[in-house]
């Protein structure tokens, strides 16, 4: 790894010195510190204090309360007009809040009761905490006034669709609601958190969402342009004593299954088997945490929000596994969106989504000094059927440097327990390696940010054309954003415990049609570039206008064009919180190879040119009957697109949920090619007993897979973190409705805190 980063840094050191001189003088030239002018301070007590939304304790009235919010969407210019105000205590446990948040209207935007739901779609406050104070990852504990909880985890790299909620843990809150406030009591447990006992100093801030006026408040004034949990604009924490030394904190999840499997499609008889483990969170140190899994099972997980897929490469499907999902970003934040080195779906999951069993793994994350993170991740799997068992192995370091700056490294590792003759007859699957740094530049403020990175993969006999390299530069203005990206990929860059896009590309042998004959390996070079300009009207409809274009080009290794796109559009966001698109894209594609798309014959190779038009329509967000749709119109390659989508909600805040969504897609080829017709539809219902009760069934109809599906939950959190879940699942074709295979589970777990 120190051979690759001094590979990169040599030829580079000019330009990295001109970035780092710039970025510094920027940063030491902004004098004013946010910590200086936005304190809140943390009294200590003696007496406990309780969690019911009264907070009648003496404790609160020795409390200094800070409020004076900032508006953070859709300006942050003016102050909030409704009025929030926060005190702060704590004890030899807990942190505690008190939240009063005044509305004299008592009617609040509640979608759900379901916990682990994002603050963006309902009304609500979050607390935002760097235990650390050192920018490198936060923690965001979010209530509503219904009392729904949601906690999330996110680093300094995060952008605003990256904040997850899979991180869990246990914490307390209340909430009274009166004809002119709700008011919140949060205890977080000291446990909950990572920090050095002698920094008496946090960082901090609040975000309050009325979604029913469509506004974002903040208590620091944060940047429009920013996500409102951005680590560079935290207020300060102070704790007036000394804070308590934890000793640490262990938690066991234990967890046990039962299952009735049956498999028709592979002609496998219903069967009925019971299994067990668990998963245990150990605290290392103030600032480190273990994890642990053995045997785990995610049947109660969320299945796959099904794609229909127009293109000639793969597609992506997020994680949904809480395990991995905590802390990813420190191994899953290199490369760019379409070429990760590290996704964790490829750890115990086949090529098509199915389950492969795994035996036991373990995590370390956390900060080994103030400015560095680092990650340590092992994870062993099973074998089954044809696939090997494997091991896979990733380290990975962040070191911060000035305000918002990293440099950060790692090295990943695959090891497959072949067989002989599975060895013999495919090599490349013995092990599969990748290693890699990236640099990343930023100015104080978070306008100006430069990157660059190099990744190198290793495979049993290839010695070259296995790697990636990428740089970039940007800026991300109020008013202005615009950025470029610059990769380059070898043919035979490999990620075994990755993701990477367009490397592979779908072929068939043209009058041997056969869809999914064959996937060609093949390097390239990329550009993309994407430009924004904003404009904030005050007028009465419109919060924001923005005019973008973004330009795409891809290069094969001979250097001769792939493919080019540009895309015209403007979005207009409504005061209303509904939102118009309007897009227009020209699009070349240069095809070496046959595209299977076409039902009646492939599309053969050659350069195609064409145009098409979209625009969409989301209503507004804050009512019980929602509308989304769009329409793109236009050319297809040789042919036409017809593109209809659309979904309607009905609901009834907070308690249940009814959507119905579809997709239609009309291509339309020359004759000899046929017309091709693709529809995925997929209704859900979703049903909230209670804060602690819910039951959600999905259906998926989708033709291009041939695949019609059944997903049904009950979930009943009967202890706070413990949970028993009921799933049923069913699989038909989607031609005939014949079953393919249908499985009813049950999991139960309990969270027991040492």
């Amino acid at each position: 790894l120190l051979t690759v980063i001094i590979k990169i840094i040599n030829p580079m050191r000019k330009f990295l010195f001109l970035f780092f001189l710039c970025f510094s003088l920027k940063s030491f030239s902004q004098t004013q510190n946010i910590q200086d002018q936005y304190q809140i301070r943390a009294v200590k007590t003696s007496q406990p204090i309780k969690i019911d939304g009264e907070p009648n304790e003496e404790i609160w009235q020795k409390a200094i309360p800070i409020g004076d919010f900032w508006e953070k969407f859709p300006s942050d210019k003016i102050k909030a007009k409704l009025n929030t105000v926060v005190k702060a205590a704590f004890d030899d446990k807990f942190v505690y809040f008190t939240i009063t948040a005044y509305d004299s209207t008592n009617r609040y935007i509640a979608p759900s009761l379901k916990r682990d739901g994002f603050i963006r779609g309902t009304d609500g406050i979050a607390v935002l905490l760097d235990p650390v104070n050192k920018k490198t990852n936060g923690f965001s504990f979010s209530t509503t006034p219904y009392n729904v909880q949601t906690e999330n985890l996110f680093g300094a790299n995060t952008d605003g669709q990256g904040l997850s909620a899979a991180w869990d843990n246990k914490w307390f809150s209340a909430v009274k609601r009166h004809s002119d406030r709700y008011v919140m009591e949060i205890a977080i447990p000291f446990k909950t958190l990572r920090f050095d006992a002698n920094n008496k100093v946090w960082g901090i801030n609040f975000i309050r969402s009325d979604q029913k006026n469509n506004k974002f408040y903040t208590w620091t004034n944060v940047p429009v342009q920013f996500p409102g949990f951005d680590m560079g604009y935290y207020g300060a924490l102070i704790f007036e004593e000394d804070l308590p030394k934890v000793k640490g904190n262990v938690s066991i999840i234990p967890y046990i299954t039962g299952s009735a499997v049956g498999d028709k499609e592979n002609d496998i008889s219903t069967k009925g088997k019971f299994n067990g483990g668990f998963d245990a969170k150990v605290a290392l140190s103030s600032s480190m945490n273990l994890d642990l899994t053995v045997n785990p099972d995610f049947s109660q997980v969320d299945v796959d929000i099904q794609q229909t897929n127009l293109t000639r490469f793969n597609l992506f499907f997020p994680e949904r596994r809480t395990f991995f999902l905590e802390n990813d970003d420190i191994f899953a934040s290199y490369g760019s969106p379409s070429l990760r080195p590290f996704f964790s779906r490829r750890i115990g999951l086949d090529t098509d989504g199915n389950a492969i069993p795994i035996l036991a793994g373990g995590r370390i994350t956390g900060n080994i000094s103030k400015n560095m993170r680092i990650g340590i991740l092992n994870m062993q799997t099973g074998r089954k059927g044809e696939y090997a068992s494997q091991n896979y192995s990733a380290v990975s370091f962040n070191q911060r440097f000035l305000s918002r700056s990293s440099v950060k490294g790692y090295f990943l590792n695959r090891e497959g327990n072949l067989t002989d003759a599975e060895q013999k007859s495919h090599p490349i699957d013995k092990f599969g390696r990748n290693a890699g740094t990236e640099i990343n530049f930023s100015d104080k403020a978070g306008v100006w940010n430069a990157w660059s990175g190099f990744h190198y993969s290793m495979k049993p006999n290839i010695a070259d054309k296995n790697t990636f390299a990428q740089v970039g530069a940007g800026y991300f203005g109020r008013n202005i954003n615009s950025f470029v990206n610059v990769d380059r990929i070898g043919q035979n860059y490999y990620a075994d415990m990755g993701f990477v896009n367009r490397v592979e590309t779908f072929s068939t042998k043209g009058s041997d049609y056969d869809l999914g004959d064959t996937t060609i390996r093949a390097g390239f070079t990329q550009v993309f570039n994407m430009n924004d300009y904003y404009i904030y009207p005050k007028d009465k409809k419109v919060n924001r206008h923005n005019f973008g274009i973004e330009n795409y080009a891809v290069w094969f290794a001979d250097g001769k064009l792939s493919d080019r796109f540009h895309r015209l559009r403007y979005f207009a966001f409504m005061k209303n919180s509904s939102v118009w698109m309007f897009r227009f894209d020209i699009q070349q594609d240069n095809l070496r190879y046959y595209f299977p798309l076409p039902s009646e014959k492939p599309l053969t190779p050659g350069t195609y040119r064409y145009n098409s038009a979209n625009i969409q329509y989301i209503s507004d967000t804050r009512k019980n009957f929602l509308f989304e749709g769009s329409v793109r119109v236009g050319q297809f390659y040789n042919g036409t697109i017809q593109q209809f989508r659309g979904g309607i909600t009905v609901r009834k805040q907070p308690f249940w949920n009814v959507a119905m969504n579809l997709e239609y897609n009309n291509l339309k080829f020359p004759a000899e090619f046929g017309n091709t017709k693709l529809w995925l539809v997929s209704p859900k219902v979703e049903i909230n007993f209670s804060n602690s009760l819910f039951w959600t069934t999905f259906f998926q109809y989708n033709t291009q897979r041939n695949n019609f599906n059944i997903n049904s939950r009950i979930q009943w959190r009967y202890k706070p973190m413990s949970d028993l879940f009921v799933v049923y699942t069913d699989n038909y074709f989607a031609d005939n409705l014949n079953n393919r295979n249908r499985a009813l589970v049950f999991k139960l777990n309990y969270w027991l805190t040492l």
